[in-house]
């Protein structure tokens, strides 16, 4: 879609195909395509229906309000920043850059389609939003009109690289890892590369730069607060913070919708104790944040293996970076052992969780055939080194210390 053809989704007849088209099923693209251009343009056609179905897609990011007002490109809907975590990352930006007054403002280096301008706008600060890329700009553009929030954005179509950020308390840069060929995994083949990345953010106060969540520990600048970012488990990103009110060096995991955000303390290793009565399984950022002894020592508890993330413990607690389950046997790994229990307890749901263990649970449950009306959960890792299983169940009841 060229900017012409985008600008043409805005007029009065754009909207009304758009409108229209609202819950339109893509199965039924042709059809609808081969009707609509009886009375319409074949390339505003076109467009309509394409962004009909990002619009479906973008959903799951934006929730439906948003998403059906919104534009997007097919590559800036996929690099998008979900909208929870825009939000958190913004409430950072707005608490930390207070002190530069009411119009506190951020300067969004490779914006792509506004996900994040849009929570910094909501948040109360002034956005300069910048890509080099002409559809992208009128993208952005268009979003901030559609949820009203265009007074207090300013968008620059130029290279980032071109782009001075005096002026700007804030400094956000979301690098492209992508090409037309996939992921990229050379930090320094980035658009644009990481090192200047690092040091554009580093300018603000405060600065901050989006990046994998697989990024190594040792990757990690002197000077930078490094966050691991989870939502409703899974996790999205991290981001490394400058200046502002950042804590350099530190390690935090920050988990949502509900905020939680533990920060390292620079504990070591937890101890390697014998299964307990519960198992918890820390959240996907805690994990990647190297944060499972603080999550240990809050419980009381020790690692089932020195390799291994489960944290087992006598005692029921409530936290909120690890789930809980009540083991009810631990056991060698064994096929037949696991199948003669599954049907001694007539389970019929079996929830199949691994870590250090090479077996695929999809193919685990086809052997093993579940089948009743109780339900279980399997871990498959290993014990003080040794190839075990786990049989448990989300714990319940009240917490026990």
């Amino acid at each position: 879609m060229t900017p012409e053809e985008f600008e043409g989704l805005l007029t009065a007849e754009g909207q009304e195909l758009l409108e229209g088209l609202r819950g339109h099923d893509p199965v039924d693209d042709l059809a609808a395509a081969t009707r609509l251009r009886r009375t319409h343009d074949a390339p505003l056609v076109a467009a309509a229906l394409s962004q009909a179905r990002l619009r479906q897609r973008a959903v799951a990011k934006f929730g439906a309000v948003d998403a059906h007002r919104m534009y997007f490109t097919p590559h800036g809907l996929e690099q998008s920043t979900r909208a929870s975590v825009a939000a958190h990352r913004a409430a950072r930006f707005a608490a930390d850059a207070g002190s530069a007054g009411e119009r506190a403002g951020v300067t969004d280096l490779c914006c792509g389609v506004g996900g994040d301008a849009i929570a910094m706008l909501r948040a109360g600060l002034a956005v300069t939003a910048v890509d080099r890329d002409p559809l992208t700009c009128a993208v952005v553009r268009a979003n901030a009109a559609a949820l009203g929030l265009a007074d207090r954005l300013e968008v620059v179509c130029a290279d980032v690289r071109d782009v001075g950020t005096a002026g700007r308390a804030g400094v956000f840069v979301d690098p492209a890892r992508r090409t037309a060929r996939g992921r990229v995994f050379d930090p320094e083949a980035y658009s644009p590369p990481l090192s200047w990345a690092l040091e554009a953010a580093a300018s603000g106060s405060p600065g901050a730069v989006k990046v994998a969540p697989g990024i190594p520990h040792e990757a990690v600048p002197e000077g930078a607060e490094a966050e691991w970012i989870s939502d409703g488990g899974d996790v999205k990103e991290a981001v490394l913070w400058f200046g502002g009110g950042v804590r350099p060096g530190a390690r935090r995991a920050t988990l949502l919708p509900s905020g939680a955000s533990l920060v390292g303390r620079g504990l070591p290793d937890p101890q390697v104790r014998p299964v307990g009565r519960y198992l918890y399984e820390p959240d996907g950022a805690v994990i990647r944040a190297h944060l499972v002894a603080e999550v240990a020592q809050e419980l009381d508890g020790g690692l089932v293996d020195p390799t291994i993330a489960y944290v087992t413990a006598d005692g029921l607690r409530a936290t909120p970076y690890a789930t809980a389950y009540e083991v009810t046997d631990v056991l060698p790994f064994g096929l037949k052992r696991l199948k003669a229990l599954v049907r001694e307890r007539e389970i019929g749901v079996l929830t199949v969780k691994k870590r250090g263990s090479a077996v695929d649970p999809d193919d685990l449950r086809r052997r093993v055939r579940p089948k009743g009306p109780h339900s279980a959960t399997v871990f498959l890792t290993r014990v003080c080194g040794a190839p075990s299983m786990l049989l448990a169940h989300p714990a319940r009841g009240r917490s026990q210390t």
